[in-house]
């Protein structure tokens, strides 16, 4: 089997993955969720005012990502369903950071876990 084969075989166990399914469903929820829909509308108008802000220089690029993260932690707790979104989503994200871990390893024999200090696992070199 060549390499490209391996990778479309990757990419179809990816798309069936539990990971992937529960994102496709909080996707098509929130899609759904007019309430989810009216938060992230607001949230998307707070960020575009924080970057005209920033251009006109009437707020530090540091209090407008404070703002930001403020805004979208609020967007958050008010909608389950946009909650349940971002938990599907940094799940998903963290099957493919693994995934890319794995062929990281495998392609430059490096363990992206190696602290190079021995005394913190069994040692491998």
């Amino acid at each position: 089997m060549n390499i490209m084969e391996k990778a479309h075989e990757l990419g179809e166990m990816i798309k069936e993955s539990e990971e992937m399914k529960a994102l496709e469903k909080a996707d098509e929820a929130q899609a759904k969720d007019q309430k989810a829909q009216e938060l992230l509308s607001d949230f998307n108008m707070k960020r575009m005012n924080l970057a005209r802000e920033i251009q006109k220089g009437t707020i530090t690029e540091a209090d407008a990502i404070i703002k930001n993260n403020q805004a979208f932690a609020e967007m958050v707790d008010a909608s389950e369903t946009i909650k349940e979104y971002v938990t599907a989503k940094n799940n998903f994200d963290a099957l493919v950071a693994e995934i890319n871990k794995v062929l990281n390893y495998y392609i430059t024999g490096q363990d992206p876990n190696c602290t190079h200090d021995c005394s913190t696992c069994g040692g491998c070199h």
